[in-house]
C-alpha cells in the first residue's frame, strides 16, 4: 500500500511557502500535521506562523488548516519556529516545545488532540544552563517530532549556534558554527532539564545541528544528526538514558548526508523492533538555487547537495544495518517527518516540488504506506 496527498501548497492561505513538516499521532489515534507557514520570501528569519491540520481517520482525510501560533502575538516580525510535538501515552496529552526568534524556547500542551493548546510558557532558563559550556546566541529544538521513552521520559534534541556566521546577511545571527544538546522531562512536561553536550563541533564533525531521535530495542536512545562533515554521511551517537554519557559520534556509512534534516520512527511489530529513517537519498548537484548558484564557498555551505529522491530505509537490528529501502519521492524533496499509526501504517509528511528554486517547495505532501511496500 502506497498513496499520497498534498496537505499544504505554497502561495496559498496568505503565505509564501510551507516548510519544516511535523507529524504526531496522539494516544487516541488522531494525526496532527503541522508546518512553518512562512511569509516574506520564505526564509528562516522572515515572519513565520505555525499552521496545523487534523485527521481522525488515519491520515486518509484532513480538516482545514488552522492557526496554532501567530508570530505577531510575540511582538514584532520575528519568526515562531522549530515546533516539535511529542505524544504522551500516559496522560493522553500532546506536549510541545517551540522557539521564537531563535532566542527563546516555550512549552505548551494540548489535552484535546490538537484542537486547542495551552498558553505558551517560557522555559528558556533551562537552555541558558548550557551557556557555561557553549555560548549560544541561536537556539532551536527539533524540528520534526520528539519522543517519549518506555520509561515515560520525554526527550527533545536541541541545536545551538554562537551566531557568528553570516549566511543570512550582516544583520542576522548565523546558524553556524553549531553543536547539539538535549533536554528531557520526567514529569510529563511540567519541568525540563538540560543534559550533556551530545555532539561538539570539530574538524571531523562539522556544524552538527538538526537531529532525529529514536529509542532502540534495548532502551538506549539514538541521535541521528545532520552535519556538514566532508564525509557526507549521517552522524549517530547513543546514550543509555537519553540525557548523559553519549557515545563518541560515528558516521553511518549507509546513510548519505546531503546536508538536510532527516526523520526517524521506531515501533514494534511481530515481537521485533522496526526503525524507519527517511532523507534525500542521493549526492548530486543539478537543482537550481543551490549554493553553486549563489557562489558560496566550500568552507561554508557550498558542499550542500540537492534535496531530492526522498528515500525511506528500514532497520530491524537497532540501526546497525538497513535491510530495505524505497524511494518515496523521486523528484525534488527535502525535510520530512515520520509517524506510525496503531495498525502499523506509516506516514511521511515531506517537502516536495519546486516553485522557483531549491528551498522554495511547492507542496507538503503526505505519503501513507505499509511495511510490505517498504520491504519491496
Amino acid at each position: 500500500m502506497f498513496e499520497t496527498q498534498d496537505l499544504f501548497e505554497a502561495r496559498t492561505g496568505g503565505y509564501h511557502v510551507y516548510r519544516i513538516p511535523g507529524l504526531v499521532v496522539t494516544p487516541r489515534g488522531t494525526v496532527l500535521a503541522h508546518t512553518e507557514a512562512r511569509k516574506g520570501t520564505g526564509g528562516d528569519w522572515d515572519p513565520i506562523d505555525i499552521v496545523m491540520r487534523r485527521s481522525e481517520d488515519g491520515g486518509r482525510t484532513f480538516g482545514d488548516p488552522y492557526l496554532v501560533l501567530d508570530h505577531r502575538d510575540f511582538g514584532g516580525e520575528a519568526p515562531v519556529n522549530n515546533f516539535t510535538c511529542m505524544s504522551d501515552r500516559v496522560t493522553g496529552h500532546v506536549e510541545v516545545l517551540f522557539c521564537h526568534d531563535y532566542a527563546r524556547v516555550y512549552a505548551m500542551r494540548s489535552t484535546d488532540d490538537g484542537r486547542t493548546f495551552s498558553d505558551p510558557r517560557d522555559i528558556t532558563p533551562v537552555f541558558e544552563t548550557y551557556r557555561d559550556r557553549y555560548p549560544w546566541r541561536v537556539v532551536a529544538v527539533g524540528p520534526g517530532h520528539s519522543i517519549q521513552l518506555e520509561s515515560g521520559r520525554l526527550v527533545v534534541a536541541v541545536w545551538m549556534s554562537d551566531g557568528t556566521s553570516r549566511e543570512f546577511g550582516p544583520d542576522k545571527r548565523g546558524h553556524r558554527p553549531s553543536e547539539v544538546g538535549v533536554v528531557v522531562s520526567d514529569d510529563h512536561g511540567e519541568t525540563w532539564q538540560a543534559g550533556d553536550i551530545v555532539v561538539r563541533n570539530t574538524n571531523e564533525f562539522r556544524h552538527p545541528n538538526e537531529t532525529c531521535t529514536v529509542e532502540l530495542g534495548n532502551g538506549d536512545v539514538l541521535f541521528n544528526v545532520r552535519s556538514e562533515s566532508h564525509t557526507h554521511r549521517r552522524l549517530v551517537t547513543t546514550s543509555s538514558n537519553g540525557l548523559t554519557e553519549w557515545s563518541e559520534p560515528r558516521f553511518d556509512d549507509a546513510l548519505v548526508e546531503p546536508i538536510c534534516f532527516g526523520s526517524m520512527i521506531g515501533f514494534d511489530r511481530a515481537i521485533q523492533r522496526h526503525i524507519v529513517f527517511a532523507n534525500p537519498g542521493v549526492l548530486e548537484r543539478t537543482m537550481p538555487g543551490g549554493p553553486k548558484d549563489r557562489g558560496i564557498g566550500p568552507d561554508e555551505t557550498g558542499r550542500i547537495y540537492d534535496r531530492k529522491h526522498l528515500t525511506a530505509r528500514l532497520s530491524t537490528d537497532d540501526c546497525h544495518t538497513w535491510r530495505a529501502s524505497r524511494c518515496i519521492e523521486p523528484g525534488p524533496s527535502g525535510y520530512s517527518d515520520l509517524a506510525v499509526l496503531p495498525d502499523g501504517t506509516l506516514l511521511c509528511l515531506y517537502e516536495c516540488g519546486l516553485k522557483e528554486r531549491m528551498f522554495d517547495d511547492r507542496y507538503l505532501r503526505l505519503a501513507r504506506f505499509d511495511l510490505d511496500w517498504l520491504k519491496g
